[in-house]
């Protein structure tokens, strides 16, 4: 069975989850709701959020909150001084998966040729 083929029924149900993440309250940021379930993990995908209940491991959240990793829109990494990966381990464990980020200072300094390059 393929990674996907597998995923896919860990998701249906069909198979069990590696890890629940059991009785959480989970951040939904389409419906701007707060929602109680559980989430599926497969391996190092999330199978689903709902009511599921077969794993190989259950971790209890007990009410705890999960919310999806969070997007900076707007950002410019240079000017916070700090290197990319200096920077990641400041703001990955604050929730920050992914940032949007136009390194313009490069272009104040050198130009066009710091575009370029």
């Amino acid at each position: 069975m393929s990674k996907l083929a597998h995923l896919i029924s860990v998701a249906k149900g069909e198979l069990p989850a590696d890890l629940i993440l059991a009785n959480a309250k989970v951040v939904n940021v389409f419906t701007d709701e707060i929602e109680p379930g559980n989430v599926a993990i497969c391996g190092d995908r999330i199978a689903g959020v709902g009511d599921y209940h077969q794993a190989k491991q259950v971790l209890d959240l007990r009410g705890k909150y999960l919310a999806p990793g969070l997007i900076n829109g707007h950002t410019h990494l240079e000017s916070s001084m700090l290197e990319i990966g200096q920077y990641a381990r400041a703001v990955v464990p604050r929730g920050t998966s992914a940032v949007v980020t136009d390194l313009h200072e490069i272009a104040n300094v050198c130009g066009l040729e710091g575009i370029k390059v």
